[in-house]
C-alpha cells in the first residue's frame, strides 16, 4: 500500500485503512505500507497501537536484540554478513505474537532484505511422510546456556533469579536442569503444525528448522559437532520423543522453506506488518548502516498445545 502523497503522515493514514490493512494481512501473510512518513520511533510505536493494540515485551531471548525505545527493539544484532534463516518468531514458545512489526530506520546499502515465506505453501511443499512423522510425534527444542557463548539465561530469560526462571518455564512447559556453577538446559515439546486462530489454515510454525545445528553455516556447525556433545550443543532439535532429527530431513525442509521465499529492497520509512503464523521472515546479509526497528502485538496462546503437553507428560 503506497501512500496517495509522498512523505503523508502514516498516523493520518492508518485509522482510515485499519480495517482494510488488517484483512489484507490475514490473507496474504504481510502488508507492506510505503511513501509514508513514519514520524521516527514514537511515531512506529503508535503505529503498532493503531493497528494491533500495545507492544509485547520480546520475553525467553533466543538471539541479542537491544531495546531502541519501550517495547521497541533493533533487529537481530548480528553480523551483517550473516543470514538469518527463515523462522517464525517465538515459535518455540507456548505463547507467541500474532502480529510483527518492521520499520526501516536507515535502509542498508546493499542487499539486507526481511525475506517472507509462506508457511502454508512451505507446508504444502513438505514431503507428506516427512509432515506426517512430526504431526505425530512433535518437535523438541534443547537449549544449553553456557557462560560465555551465545545469549546467557539471565539475558533469554531477563531475570538472574533462577526461581523466577523455574516459575516461567514450569508455567510454560519448559523443562529445566541447572548444570554446574551457572550452567542452564531447556527442553521444550512443541507441536510443528498449527490452525491459524483467525483464518483455521493448517500452517508449518515451528523453530524445529531454524534451531538445528545444520542450518547454521557448515564450518560452524562441523565446529560445534567437533567441540560439543550432541547433548550439550548450544542449541538443536529433535523428534517431541527426543529421536535426532536426520540430517537429510532438515535440508528437505530448509529447500521448501527456500522455494516459497520473496523479497524486496527497504526504503527509508517503510512499515511491513507480518502475520507471524502465516509468513516466515528471514534476514539477508547487508552492507552499510541497516537500522531496522521490531514491535510484536497480540500475544497467542495456542490451548491444544498446551492439551498436547499435558497428554506427553502423563504418558511419561
Amino acid at each position: 500500500m503506497t501512500a496517495d502523497t509522498p512523505g503523508a503522515p502514516v498516523a493520518d493514514a492508518l485509522p482510515e485503512v485499519r480495517d482494510l490493512v488488517r484483512r489484507h494481512l490475514r490473507t496474504h501473510g504481510a502488508v507492506l505500507l510505503r511513501g509514508f512518513d513514519l514520524g521516527g520511533v514514537a511515531g512506529f510505536e503508535q503505529a503498532v497501537r493503531t493497528l494491533a493494540g500495545e507492544p509485547l515485551a520480546y520475553a525467553e531471548r533466543s538471539s541479542p536484540r537491544s531495546t531502541i525505545s519501550g517495547r521497541v527493539y533493533t533487529s537481530t544484532d548480528y553480523p551483517a554478513d550473516e543470514e538469518i534463516f527463515l523462522h517464525n518468531e517465538n515459535s518455540y514458545q507456548a505463547s507467541w505474537p500474532l502480529t510483527l512489526f518492521f520499520a526501516c530506520v536507515r535502509p542498508p546499502a546493499t542487499l539486507g532484505a526481511t525475506p517472507l515465506a509462506d508457511t502454508r505453501r512451505v507446508l504444502a511443499a513438505i514431503d507428506p511422510a516427512v509432515r506426517a512423522e512430526f504431526e505425530a510425534r512433535g518437535w523438541l527444542v534443547v537449549r544449553n546456556f553456557t557462560e560465555g557463548f551465545g545469549v546467557p539465561w539471565q539475558q533469554a530469560f531477563t531475570t538472574e533469579d533462577r526461581a523466577e526462571v523455574a516459575r516461567y518455564c514450569a508455567r510454560n512447559g519448559v523443562e529445566i536442569e541447572w548444570r554446574g556453577a551457572d550452567g542452564l538446559r531447556t527442553r521444550a515439546r512443541r507441536r510443528a503444525v498449527h490452525r491459524h486462530p483467525a483464518t483455521g489454515e493448517a500452517v508449518w510454525f515451528n523453530h524445529l528448522t531454524f534451531f538445528h545445528v545444520t542450518t547454521l553455516a557448515p564450518e560452524i556447525c562441523a565446529g560445534l559437532r567437533e567441540v560439543y556433545d550432541e547433548a550439550d550443543l548450544p542449541t538443536n532439535t529433535y523428534y517431541g520423543d527426543g529421536a535426532p532429527i536426520p540430517d537429510e530431513v532438515v535440508a528437505h525442509l530448509r529447500d521448501c522453506y527456500r522455494a516459497e521465499q520473496r523479497r524486496f529492497d527497504w526504503q527509508q520509512d517503510d512499515l511491513l506488518l507480518v502475520d507471524n503464523m502465516l509468513a516466515a521472515h528471514a534476514r539477508e546479509p547487508f552492507t552499510g548502516p541497516r537500522r531496522i526497528a521490531v514491535a510484536m502485538a497480540e500475544a497467542h496462546t495456542d490451548q491444544s498445545d498446551s492439551a498436547s503437553r499435558e497428554t506427553t507428560d502423563g504418558d511419561r
